[in-house]
């Protein structure tokens, strides 16, 4: 069982602090859906657990490994290598690459076949798809997926997010999964913890958080989201 756990997490850049003291626990099994404005300090927090920034103060803590799947499709993969030798790197020494690949390219609904292709022939919806292989390759405990959605066209969104879902259902993935849209995070998170300003103001079950919000900002994000959002529940 691996919870991923920030314990008073502050990471500061000079004098501008990103994230403040930030202590939260996302449960094995579990998906926690961290939300808030563009420049609260969702991504930086979710790159002290991979090691992408160091923690002025604090710590992090996850028993099994850790991966992350970033927002940008198009900029996350090496445009010289095909996207199975880009999956396949991330794989432990011993593995049958060939096969592994192919395994993982039909978990995430891409055709084995493509597995010479280069990232410039796939589409955006594609090519997370394979953002998505190349984290499991490293049969990770844990999955930090950073605004996954975000720069995908709306009618890909809900594949792509159904898919996420079925994954960690799957195989039981703790997820910290961070997004500005309160729709996504409905979708796909059990608990959500809301963020502003490099501090979580508000966290506990979706529902709750969701139906009774406690904070005067989650009911702004709240008042600010669509009611529903019907290219999920058509996806």
């Amino acid at each position: 069982m691996t919870d991923l756990v920030f314990s008073n997490v502050t990471v500061r850049f000079g004098h501008h602090t990103a994230v403040d003291d930030v202590s939260l626990t996302v449960p094995s099994g579990q998906v926690v859906g961290l939300v808030g404005e563009s420049g609260s300090g969702k991504s930086t927090l979710a790159a002290t657990a991979v090691r992408l920034v160091r923690p002025t103060e604090g710590r992090v803590h996850a028993d099994g490994k850790v991966q992350m799947v970033f927002q940008d499709p198009y900029s996350s993969l090496d445009p010289r290598m095909s996207i199975g030798n880009t999956i396949a790197e991330a794989m432990p020494r011993g593995t049958d690459r060939k096969a592994e690949v192919a395994r993982l390219l039909e978990l995430v609904n891409l055709d084995p076949g493509r597995a010479t292709a280069l990232p410039a022939r796939l589409s955006g919806g594609q090519r997370q798809r394979v953002a998505l292989a190349r984290a499991l390759a490293g049969r990770p405990k844990v999955i930090i997926a950073d605004e996954i959605t975000s720069a995908l066209d709306v009618s890909v969104q809900g594949a792509v997010l159904n898919l996420v879902r079925d994954l960690q259902r799957q195989f039981g993935l703790t997820m910290l999964f961070i997004s500005h849209n309160l729709a996504v995070v409905r979708y796909v998170s059990d608990r959500v913890a809301v963020m502003k300003a490099g501090k979580i103001v508000e966290e506990g079950p979706a529902a709750q958080v969701l139906a009774d919000p406690r904070h005067e900002y989650t009911r702004e994000l709240l008042a600010a989201a669509p009611r529903r959002d019907t290219r999920l529940e058509a996806s």
